[in-house]
């Protein structure tokens, strides 16, 4: 036999026989019946009832051996950084890809497109251009990728997802930004046909989401596109040429495609950019102003707002009728007006009117930077509005215009948009400037640095204008004449003699030139010690900013040091210069005169403030030279005390200011100032209604229905204190319902801020005028004082009537004519104040007087210029009485009134009533003469004592009062300069403040002697009371008044009820009452049940005056009648039945 074949794991296959166990006995086996007879043998783990003998003991687990982290080796650090740096580049690639998705170009365009891989081959050299009809009827082709990529990069990304993997310390990624890492790092393999609707948009590319369905596609599309609007404009070709030098010509696509996709959009373009000419004329040409609609453009100032209606009708070729303007006192606004310039003013007039502002398409706010009072609340109300119309499906476009990049008050406000807008930015100058700062700053004598460096200009320096800002008028005036006398304009002559004399002063010059060289040359050094000075370097000359060298050449040696050297005022006929002043209150004739080109050799020198800053742009001009100064008024916002202070300039008003000189060519802007106080600046100007009372601007949005304005979207929010000064005022005047004083505190502060506008509050708002003024204007319709009243408001809000004669002068002829200007004012200002009760009306009959006097001479401007007045500010004066006129008859028609230009003066008793109407409003600006017990202080003689000011006021010396110093006199203005001065006094006598002003008075209780009395014009029981002005505590003399409120005054009208004097019906049973009338006073008088019974019935109806007896009876004509009864027999109350109630003599 052979060999057995060994099996395969043969022991473990044999099975071991049964053997004695060394374990635990087994358990008894277990028999178990159940019901059904059946048995069950074996052991039944599940059995609750056999249960271990022994608790199993537990064995504590070995500890887990934490194994250290080895550091990682270098080979694993450069995986690491290898799959980092992968992970890096994919996320670089999404990053361009989503880029290259958003300018990719639409299938349909793809294919016109010629194609560089058939040139030279085939039948044609170049394929032939598709129309887009055939391109769409052909579909799109699929694109297939090349053989083997797919395999090659899944390879590719398993090994990454491995390599990942395995790296620990790799950073973690969600899910699904390894999808968009992925889906975005793969080319697609084939572009899906572009759905019909999709022609003209750019695919979306493969990495991006799926599409979503047609439901939710809808809803994340785009508005369906729309027609295109162009309206053909019929320009000249000179001006067209003209316009196309304009930097915002090549933002206008951009502009226009914002406007149409964006609700408000804001335009940030410098000076010269052309924005506010081009702009409308963008809108027109879109068709923005079809459908009788009208374009809407607001400026801040009104030459502004009449200058670029001009403009831009000139430059359309179109009739002032279509491009027309508004301003406060005329325009030239037609039905067919399409393009609309005003002031914000008109504009926020226009809302009062029609809050919507249905007939605008689009609204322009231009030179939103400068932060106006009337442009903030503008763009406040115009966020709203935009709302409001696109919910109506009648969308407004709102454009905001600034020359500066200040617009984070616009974008970053949610409270103003919620989406922020598009910035659009235009380059800002056509030319570069230089700018030349000062290496020392003058502090004090700016003007005379300014009249340096124009004369060094002037004399060295290339052709071109000069532009000097200053600060105010008087230094205008000063400066202009020291550079016509250093600089003066000669005669004409022949030209011979002309040619001769040029010669001649050209060899003068130039010998004058080289024997300064020369004396230069042979001056001695003087001996300076090293010792005494810093190491650092000093800069010599002027330091030079924004110096382009390629574009400048040759300007670069125009520096011209700041060595203090002019050459005197000595006269050089030679050199003439052309100097004309420029600021606001100029006539508009001379302000005309700066856009003329000056007279044939010689240069241009306008003289200006800062309106020349935005406002206008004068041609020609190349350097300009800034001071950095500004007069500015500043406003306290509790007493509102105003003063003029001149400031540095902010930074954004000096690069303002520098863009004037580069419009037609290189330009230079000589800064008095060096490089470290420019820094020093603030970089914007604060906004307008930070600086000003806001009062007026509570009032016209309480009669918005604006009831809290502190939750108004404000850019710039004004501070807390002016707007709580604002509401007392407003209250004090009676416009606003006071909130009531019996509510717990904090429902007293929360009703403070809504406090409800009242029929004369919404009266005052319809008068475009101070609240103040809005009151005297209200409350004048009695005795014939409306046209004086109307006349009065408009000469105090028309400022400076008078010319300034306080400048000095040039010459001694200029003197004697100024004193002898000064001397006749004087005269005609007495003249015109009269004397005995006109003269108490003090400086408001002068006014009064002086426009009366003007208007009965024809208002002439020889009248104004013998008399000492401006024509401008006269004649701004007719068109506010005009406008105020026309107020009036729409509020009451049956006044019937008219500018009358023969007006007589007031009688003796009109003037004192409108003395009573001008305290009444004017009520806050109360004034009391020191008196003689109460001088602590020399500078206390003459003074006045005001409730909000703790240092002395004066009358100003050129008040008709200034002599009288009467006790008690109110104010328009305070004004600080050396001293705080009161500007437009008139007297009041002192028993008229409690009457007319009981909201600023503290009242005692009612006198006994002399006992409260009926009133039968007033209906009402009145009283005598002692009262203090409040906050300064003046006593005040006892004067009748109403009974205040209360239980008393109850009583009191019930007396005199059942006395007959109200109604005299019932003065018949005065007789028979059954108690005395006088038992209402009594403190025993509730223990008769009549008495009790009355006063409760009154109380009830709160009839504590005749008209709320005549209402209670209106509504319940039984009312009072039992409680009467009570007072009278039981045998007449059929007779007073019948004749109930007894108003029948009413």
């Amino acid at each position: 036999m052979g060999k057995l074949r060994r099996r395969y794991n043969i022991k473990g296959r044999q099975q071991a026989a049964p053997g004695p166990s060394k374990g635990p006995p087994e358990p008894p086996p277990v028999r178990l019946e159940l019901e059904d007879k059946d048995t069950l043998k074996g052991v039944d783990a599940s059995n609750a009832l056999i249960l271990p003998g022994k608790k199993k003991k537990k064995t504590k687990a070995p500890p887990l051996s934490k194994k250290e982290k080895k550091p990682l080796t270098k080979k694993e650090r450069k995986m690491l950084q290898r799959i980092l740096d992968q992970k890096e580049k994919k996320r670089q690639r999404a990053e361009m890809l989503q880029k290259l998705s958003e300018v990719q170009v639409s299938e349909a365009e793809m294919r016109l497109f010629y194609t560089t891989s058939k040139l030279g081959t085939g039948d044609r050299m170049y394929r032939t251009k598709e129309k887009p009809d055939s391109v769409a009827a052909q579909g799109l082709e699929k694109v297939s990728s090349l053989s083997g990529a797919h395999r090659k990069r899944h390879h590719q990304e398993a090994e990454e997802e491995e390599s990942e993997s395995s790296a620990e310390s790799g950073p973690e990624e969600t899910p699904a930004d390894e999808q968009a890492e992925a889906s975005a790092g793969s080319p697609p393999a084939h572009l899906p046909p572009a759905p019909p609707g999709a022609r003209g948009q750019s695919p979306v590319p493969s990495g991006l989401p799926p599409p979503a369905p047609p439901a939710a596609a809808s809803a994340l599309a785009r508005p369906p596109a729309k027609p295109a609007v162009f309206v053909p404009v019929n320009r000249s070709p000179e001006m067209q040429e003209e316009r196309l030098k304009l930097p915002i010509l090549s933002e206008e696509q951009v502009i226009m495609e914002a406007v149409a996709e964006h609700p408000v959009v804001i335009v940030c373009g410098e000076t010269g950019s052309g924005k506010t000419t081009q702009v409308p004329q963008f809108l027109y040409e879109a068709g923005y102003s079809s459908d009788n609609s009208i374009i809407g453009v607001t400026e801040p100032r009104r030459v502004a707002a009449m200058a670029m209606s001009q403009r831009v009708a000139k430059e359309m070729n179109l009739s002032p009728r279509v491009v027309s303007y508004q301003i406060r006192y005329e325009g030239n606004v037609t039905e067919e007006t399409r393009i609309k310039f005003m002031t914000d003013g008109v504009l926020l007039k226009e809302i009062q009117k029609d809050f919507l502002l249905l007939k605008y398409k689009v609204v322009v706010i231009d030179e939103a930077h400068e932060r106006s009072v009337y442009t903030d609340i503008l763009i406040g109300l115009l966020s709203r509005i935009v709302c409001l119309r696109e919910k109506r499906h009648l969308p407004l476009k709102l454009l905001i215009m600034s020359a500066t990049l200040r617009v984070e008050d616009f974008t970053q406000n949610q409270r103003l948009f919620a989406q922020p807008p598009p910035v659009i930015k235009v380059e800002s100058r056509q030319f570069p400037v230089t700018v030349h700062f000062n290496k020392r700053t003058p502090l004090e004598d700016y003007s005379g640095e300014c009249f340096r460096k124009v004369c060094k200009i002037h004399r060295v320096l290339p052709a071109g204008g000069i532009l000097v800002f200053l600060t105010g008028q008087a230094e205008v005036h000063a400066l202009c004449r020291r550079l016509r006398r250093a600089f003066p304009v000669a005669r004409p002559r022949p030209p011979e003699k002309d040619a001769q004399k040029d010669s001649v002063e050209e060899t003068r010059r130039f010998k004058k030139s080289q024997a300064r060289a020369r004396k230069a040359k042979a001056t001695t050094l003087p001996q300076i010690s090293l010792d005494n000075y810093s190491v650092l370097p000093a800069g010599g000359g002027d330091e030079d900013r924004e110096v382009d060298e390629e574009s400048l050449g040759s300007d670069l040696d125009l520096d011209l040091g700041d060595d203090g050297t002019d050459g005197g005022e000595r006269p050089d006929a030679s050199l003439p210069l052309r100097v004309l002043p420029l600021y606001s209150l100029l006539a508009p004739e001379k302000q005309a005169q700066v856009f003329q080109p000056p007279p044939e050799g010689t240069r241009l020198c306008v003289v200006a403030t800062n309106v020349a800053e935005t406002s206008l742009t004068i041609p020609g001009i190349k350097y300009v030279v800034d001071c950095g100064k500004v007069k500015k008024r500043y406003y306290d916002r509790v007493t509102g005390v105003s003063s003029f202070r001149i400031t540095w300039v902010s930074q954004a008003s000096a690069d303002q200011r520098a863009g004037r000189a580069g419009r037609t060519e290189p330009g230079h802007c000589y800064r008095l100032y060096s490089s470290a106080v420019f820094g020093d600046f603030e970089k914007f100007p604060p906004p307008e209604i930070t600086q000003r009372p806001v009062e007026d601007l509570t009032l016209q949005m309480k009669a918005l229905n604006i009831e809290k304005v502190i939750n108004f979207p404000f850019p710039t929010p004004p501070s807390v204190e002016a707007l709580i000064a604002a509401e007392e005022l407003l209250i004090a005047l009676g416009a606003l319902q006071a909130p009531p004083k019996t509510e717990r505190v904090k429902q007293l502060q929360r009703s403070r801020w809504s406090c409800p506008i009242t029929e004369l509050g919404r009266t005052m708002a319809t008068f475009p005028v101070a609240p103040r003024y809005a009151k005297m204007l209200a409350l004048s319709r009695q005795h014939d004082c409306l046209p004086y009243a109307i006349t009065i408001v408009a000469a105090m809000t028309v400022r400076e009537l008078f010319e300034e004669l306080d400048r000095p002068a040039a010459s001694d002829e200029e003197l004697a004519r100024l004193k002898g200007k000064r001397a006749r004012v004087a005269q005609m200002k007495r003249i015109w104040a009269g004397r005995g009760a006109s003269l108490k009306l003090g400086d408001l009959m002068v006014l009064l007087g002086a426009v009366g006097a003007c208007e009965y001479a024809g208002c002439s401007p020889q009248f104004c210029e013998a008399n000492g007045l401006r024509y401008r500010a006269m004649m701004e004066i007719r068109r506010l009485r005009g406008q105020l006129t026309t107020a009036v008859n729409a509020m009451c028609p049956e006044a019937g009134l008219f500018v009358d230009p023969k007006m007589q003066p007031p009688s003796e008793s009109q003037v004192t009533y409108l003395r009573q109407i001008v305290t009444a409003g004017l009520g806050d600006h109360l004034a009391r003469r020191v008196q003689s017990e109460d001088l602590l202080d020399d500078k206390w003689k003459n003074a006045y004592k005001t409730p909000l000011l703790d240092d002395p006021v004066f009358i100003h010396p050129s008040s008709v009062l200034f002599r009288e110093l009467p006790e008690f006199v109110v104010y328009q203005e305070i004004v600080e300069t050396t001293k705080m001065y009161m500007k437009g006094v008139s007297t009041v006598e002192v028993q008229w403040i409690p009457v007319l002003l009981p909201s600023y008075c503290q009242f005692d209780k009612p006198l006994e002697e002399p006992p409260p009395a009926y009133c039968p014009e007033k209906g009402r029981v009145l009283c005598h009371r002692a009262s203090v002005f409040c906050r300064v505590g003046w006593p005040l003399p006892a004067v009748q008044v109403d009974f205040p409120e209360g239980l008393d005054c109850y009583k009191h009208f019930a007396q005199v009820l059942l006395e007959g004097q109200v109604f005299h019906k019932l003065a018949s049973y005065k007789g028979c009452l059954l108690s005395s009338p006088s038992t209402m006073l009594k403190t025993w008088a509730r223990l008769q049940p009549r008495t009790e019974s009355l006063l409760r019935a009154l109380v009830a109806e709160k009839a504590d005056c005749r008209d709320a007896l005549l209402a209670a009876w209106r509504k319940n004509p039984k009312y009072l009648l039992a409680e009467y009864c009570e007072w009278i027999p039981q045998a007449m109350h059929a007779n007073v039945e019948k004749a109930w109630p007894p108003t029948a003599d009413c």
